[in-house]
């Protein structure tokens, strides 16, 4: 049976109508059941289970697209990972929730380890009752029946990312990479700072290249958290401002001693002759806690600071941004006006704050 056919209203996230057309590439991650799903078969019943040969491919496809990938399953946790590691398909899982818990609160659990809205996440399930229960306390969640997703899923909007990065092919490793720095900042003795100096950051702040701009857009799209204003540009506005005179628009990189983050913020300035406007910056949620925000931020009060510019920047509440409004009056920014749904803020110049001890910043100059 279905429970989401494009065009209908049932509960769980769907579109209320034909004319409502959801957001291109609006589901970040794939939250998959197990039994009668993933694989024919009841595992703790019949003791072994077929991997249902469709399905796989799936997992596959939505991986290659640069969409992250869990489970939600009631089950025992030990059998059904093994069971997992058999079919070869236990690496594509991130953060997967295997215990006796409900749906709904495994789904919030995985959305809150991978630092992503709920209504980023698609759940996938042949049991009606479990897709409800999760619609009914995650009504942003978009649940999809087993049997519909396996002939359909690939063909919806909201699957389908605009373009495919070298971020997006290498999201799951990114991912995986992070899991293995929050496991080591569990064990580590040291804290704070100490802990992030043995991580070996390196921070790099470049100016927009043609080749970076696919991505940009794409942070633009997907960073809700850590986006200053909640405006999303496309590819074609990017390269416009990318080739603009008056315009500034760097990009920041991130790596350190387990891998890249890959291209993880993003700044665009007006740069005038005696005034610049920063009208838009934002920071993937994946480094939130390693304080880069603050360091790209800095960084461009030491260019308008050089270019003897007073800096202004726009900031519009969206509800889930106020982390970027705190970001900006600890950096010294007030406000000196609002416009419309915009605050206005301007940044003290003699306040630039140096990069911390912890991290090498690498810029190219401009």
């Amino acid at each position: 049976m279905s429970s989401r056919t494009p065009g209908t209203a049932p509960a769980g996230g769907r579109r209320d109508t034909p004319r409502d057309k959801p957001p291109r590439g609006r589901v970040k991650c794939v939250v998959w059941d197990l039994d009668d799903t993933l694989w024919d078969g009841v595992l703790l019943e019949d003791g072994d289970v077929t991997p249902r040969p469709h399905l796989v491919a799936l997992v596959e496809a939505l991986d290659a697209r640069g969409i992250l990938q869990s489970v939600a399953s009631k089950n025992d946790h030990d059998a059904a990972w093994a069971a997992l590691t058999r079919c070869g398909l236990a690496d594509y899982f991130l953060h997967p929730q295997i215990n006796w818990n409900p749906k709904s609160a495994s789904i919030a659990e995985i959305a809150g380890a991978l630092n992503i809205g709920v209504d980023s996440l698609a759940f996938v399930d042949d049991q009606p009752f479990e897709r409800e229960e999760v619609a009914f306390r995650h009504p942003q969640v978009l649940c999809v029946d087993a049997d519909e997703a396996a002939t359909a899923l690939t063909e919806w909007e909201e699957f389908q990312p605009r373009f495919r990065t070298d971020e997006s092919r290498n999201r799951r490793a990114m991912y995986q990479s992070g899991l293995a720095r929050d496991q080591a900042e569990k064990a580590a003795t040291a804290t704070g700072e100490d802990f992030l100096a043995t991580l070996d950051m390196v921070f790099t702040l470049t100016p927009a290249a043609e080749e970076d701009l696919q991505r940009a857009e794409e942070l633009t799209i997907r960073t809700n958290q850590l986006n200053s204003t909640g405006r999303t540009y496309s590819y074609e506005e990017l390269k416009v401002l990318c080739q603009s005179p008056d315009h500034l628009l760097l990009v920041a990189e991130l790596e350190d001693r387990f891998g890249p983050y890959g291209k993880i913020g993003l700044a665009l300035i007006e740069t005038g002759e005696t005034v610049w406007r920063l009208r838009l910056l934002l920071m993937s949620c994946r480094v939130m806690s390693r304080g880069v925000g603050a360091v790209l931020l800095n960084h461009i009060m030491t260019l308008a600071r050089d270019n003897k510019a007073r800096l202004q920047a726009e900031f519009v509440e969206t509800g889930r941004n106020r982390m970027m409004f705190v970001t900006y009056r600890f950096a010294g920014f007030r406000e000196v006006a609002r416009e419309a749904d915009t605050v206005l803020l301007e940044a003290d110049l003699t306040r630039v704050q140096p990069p911390p001890r912890h991290l090498t910043v690498v810029t190219d100059p401009t």
